[in-house]
C-alpha cells in the first residue's frame, strides 16, 4: 500500500516521499519492521517523537510527527497536528475500514459496560447472528478469548481486531467504549451502527478536568452517531432515560434514540421488579408487548444493564421469546457481583465496584437482599481520581454495617495517604463501624472471620482483575481465589 493511500482523510501540514511502499503501521518503536511508518504519539509518560532513531534502526521507511523533526536522506516524512488522531485515520486506512463490514454497538457510560456488552452478545446470538465482544475483561471473537489490555484498545490494536473479526465471519461486535477512548480519539475510524449510554456519575477526574469534561468525552459517541455513513442499515441511540444526562443525549442526539427505564415514561420499560440474592426478576413493556424476564444477575443496577440489551435486541429483529430466554441463560460476568460461594452460611460476593456509583448500587442492592450484617472491604486506585475516596468512604459507613478500609492498586502513591482519604469520608457517617487494614489480604480475611450466619461480604474494587499494583510491581492478587482459599483452609474446615 502506498503512504499516500494511508493519507486519505487526514490533514497533512507538510509530506514528503508520499508514493512510499508502506508494509505496516505502528505507534510502538519497538514493534517497527522493515516497511513499516512510525506514528510518534506524545503520551501522557512519554513521547514517541523520543524513539525515532530507535524506529528508523528498525527499519522504518516513514515517520508521522506533530513537530519539526530532522530525519535521513529517503525517510518519509508527514507532519499533522494531531498524530494520535492520524494514527486512528491511518489504521482505519490501512486495514480497510472493517467496522464498516460489521453491525458495531459501542456502549459507553460510568458503570454497567462491561455486564451490557454480554448481555448483548447472548441477545444477538439468540437471533442467530456471530458475535464479537471488546472491553474490560476480554476481548472476544466468537467462543476466542483474548487478552486484553485496556477497555477500550489503541485505535490500530482495536483495527487489527475489527479485522481479525471480519476474518473470523463475525455478523455482530459489542464494544466498551471509555471516555479515554472518545477523548484520545482511539475510535476514529469506526462507523457505530448502535450508541449505548447506561449512566454517568463521577469517575476519571485524574484524566478529566472535571465532571463537565467527563461528560463532554462520553457525548461524543452519540454527536458521531449517523455522520459519514457507508452502511444500508439503521443507526439508533439506546438511553437510559432515568439518568439525568440521559435525558442530555435524547434531546441533542440526531438518530432516532430508544429509551430504556425503571422510573420514568420509556420505550423499553420495567415494572413489577423483584430482588433476590440469587437474581432478579421483571416484566419488560414495550410496543410489541410483554416479556417476562428472569436474570440470574442480582440487583437494580442488573435490571437496567438488561433493558439496555434487550432494546438492542428489539431493535435488531430478535423474537420476544428468544429474548426472554436468551437473557435467562447468562450466569453472569466475572467480577460483577459474583457469588464466592464454598458452603459457607453467609454470603460472599467480589465486585469491580470502584466508582461512588458503583459501589452504591452494589451496598444497596447487598443490603435490600441481606439477612444478618453488611461487612464491606474496599479500597481506592492510587494516582486515580483523589476526590472519589472520601465519597466512597461516607456511602461504605452509611450503607454498611462494618466497613474494613484496604488498599487497591496503590501504585505510586502511599497506601497510608489513601486509605487516610478513605477514612475522613466514613467519619462524615457518625454511626459507622470501621477498621483499617492496608494489607488487602489480611483485611478480606478479618473480614470473613469476622461474618457470622445471614451475613453478607462485599469485597469491592478489583472485581474480575487479578494483580495488585504497588509501585512499579504488578503482583499476583485475585479477590476470588483469596476469599475462597481462605474460607476452604480456614472457615470451612
Amino acid at each position: 500500500m502506498l503512504l499516500k493511500d494511508l493519507l486519505q482523510g487526514i490533514k497533512i501540514l507538510e509530506g514528503r516521499g508520499l508514493e512510499q511502499i508502506v508494509e505496516g503501521v505502528h505507534y510502538d518503536s519497538r514493534q517497527i519492521k522493515k516497511g513499516y511508518i512510525f506514528v510518534c504519539v506524545k503520551g501522557y509518560r512519554t513521547d514517541g517523537h523520543l524513539y525515532i532513531d530507535d524506529a528508523l534502526s528498525r527499519g522504518a521507511v516513514g515517520l508521522v510527527v506533530e513537530r519539526d523533526v530532522e530525519v535521513p536522506q529517503g525517510i518519509s516524512l508527514v507532519r499533522v497536528e494531531d498524530s494520535r488522531l492520524a494514527l486512528a485515520q491511518l489504521s482505519a486506512n490501512f486495514f480497510g475500514h472493517p467496522s464498516r463490514l460489521l453491525t458495531l454497538i459501542g456502549v459507553t457510560g460510568t458503570n454497567g459496560k462491561t455486564t451490557v456488552t454480554h448481555l448483548i452478545e447472548a441477545v444477538l446470538r439468540a437471533g442467530g447472528k456471530s458475535t464479537g465482544i471488546i472491553g474490560t475483561i476480554w476481548n472476544k471473537i466468537g467462543d476466542q478469548k483474548l487478552t486484553g489490555v485496556r477497555t477500550t484498545p489503541e485505535s490500530l490494536d482495536l483495527q487489527a481486531l475489527l479485522n481479525r473479526m471480519v476474518a473470523a465471519d463475525i455478523a455482530a461486535v459489542s464494544m466498551e467504549v471509555s471516555s479515554h477512548a472518545l477523548y484520545l480519539h482511539r475510535v476514529v475510524g469506526c462507523e457505530f451502527d448502535v450508541g449505548v449510554f447506561t449512566n454517568l456519575t463521577q469517575d476519571h477526574l485524574d484524566f478529566h478536568k472535571d465532571l463537565d469534561e467527563y461528560k463532554a468525552a462520553k457525548m461524543l459517541l452519540f454527536q458521531g452517531l449517523g455522520k459519514g455513513r457507508t452502511k444500508n442499515r439503521p443507526c439508533y441511540a439506546v438511553v437510559n432515560i432515568d439518568d439525568p444526562v440521559g435525558k442530555e443525549i435524547v434531546k441533542n442526539t440526531e438518530v432516532p434514540v430508544i429509551t430504556y427505564g425503571v422510573r420514568e415514561e420509556a420505550d423499553v420499560k420495567a415494572i413489577d421488579v423483584q430482588l433476590t440474592s440469587r437474581g432478579t426478576s421483571f416484566t419488560a413493556v414495550c410496543s410489541k408487548g410483554r416479556i417476562p424476564i428472569s436474570l440470574s444477575l442480582p440487583g437494580e443496577f442488573n435490571v437496567y444493564n438488561c433493558l439496555a440489551a434487550l432494546c438492542v435486541g428489539l431493535k435488531e429483529g430478535v423474537p420476544l421469546v428468544l429474548l426472554s430466554s436468551a437473557l435467562k441463560e447468562v450466569k453472569g460476568v466475572p467480577g460483577r457481583f459474583e457469588l464466592v460461594d464454598e458452603g459457607q452460611n453467609f454470603t460472599v460476593v467480589v465486585d469491580y465496584a470502584h466508582t461512588p456509583d458503583g459501589l452504591e448500587n452494589v451496598l444497596k442492592t447487598a443490603s435490600s437482599i441481606k439477612r444478618g450484617r453488611l461487612i464491606t472491604v474496599f479500597g481506592c486506585g492510587g494516582d486515580r481520581d483523589q476526590g472519589k475516596r472520601p465519597l466512597m468512604g461516607r456511602l461504605s459507613g452509611e450503607i454498611s454495617d462494618y466497613t474494613v478500609i484496604t488498599s487497591d492498586n496503590p501504585r505510586s502513591e502511599d497506601p497510608e495517604k489513601i486509605v487516610g482519604q478513605i477514612v475522613e469520608g466514613i467519619k462524615e457517617s457518625k454511626e459507622a463501624a470501621y477498621t483499617v487494614i492496608t494489607d488487602r489480604y489480611e483485611a478480606i480475611r478479618h473480614a470473613l472471620h469476622w461474618a457470622r450466619e445471614g451475613d453478607f461480604v462485599v469485597i469491592a474494587g478489583k472485581g474480575h482483575e487479578t494483580y495488585q499494583i504497588i509501585g512499579d510491581q504488578v503482583l499476583p492478587f485475585d479477590d476470588h481465589q483469596v476469599a475462597r482459599e481462605i474460607l476452604v483452609k480456614e472457615i470451612i474446615s
